[in-house]
């Protein structure tokens, strides 16, 4: 069966959310003077995206004794995706799979306005056919609701698709679940212990 369409996550896999992090962090560290210890605590606690920020930043504010409004803190973080940055050869592997008639999507848990503005700040827009994101759609990985609802979107069948990320259950386990073959890119995560499970992104 020849492959018509690879489904990517986002962040971790086209999107190199640790760079973007880490670039908005010392900036952010830089504009309201944090301490020393604050952007790896930061880090720390979000767990890769797993974590609302607005559970981390008030916890941070706490920890640190900060005299800043944790609401103050927390509206710079939507500035974060403007310092996105697509993972190394992100760009030549759409190309290349476009150029092979292979239809390319992404599936991402998120809100719209920053996975739409990382999609674009990353120069993927012109490289991907479709993007479903948890938040328009009002379903979120591992759901195999949303994988299903994304082949059906590019037009093709599971056993079509392969679904490519960094999450062993939201980009392994999840697709896995609809009959899609699936492609683990260790960037992020670690693989999941028999019996761990994580909140989605």
């Amino acid at each position: 069966m020849s492959i018509k369409a690879i489904l990517f996550d986002l962040d971790g896999t086209l999107h190199d959310r640790a760079v973007t992090l880490r670039t908005w962090l010392a900036r952010h560290v830089r504009q309201f003077g944090l301490p020393d210890g604050y952007a790896e605590r930061f880090l720390e606690l979000e767990d890769h995206g797993y974590r609302p920020k607005a559970e981390v930043i008030p916890q941070l504010v706490q920890e640190f004794a900060l005299p800043h409004d944790p609401r103050t803190l927390l509206d710079t973080y939507a500035g974060h995706v403007q310092h996105a940055v697509p993972m190394a050869h992100a760009h030549a592997v759409l190309r290349e799979l476009r150029a092979r008639g292979v239809r390319v999507g992404v599936v991402t848990n998120g809100w719209e306005n920053l996975q739409r503005t990382c999609v674009d700040v990353c120069g993927l827009t012109g490289l991907i056919d479709d993007l479903v994101i948890s938040k328009v759609v009002g379903l979120s990985k591992p759901d195999p609701a949303i994988y299903q609802l994304a082949l059906d979107r590019l037009g093709v069948r599971a056993d079509q698709a392969w679904f490519v990320g960094d999450s062993p259950r939201n980009d392994i386990a999840g697709p896995q679940a609809v009959g899609l073959r699936a492609a683990w890119l260790p960037t992020t995560h670690p693989p999941a212990r028999r019996g761990a499970g994580r909140h989605a992104r």
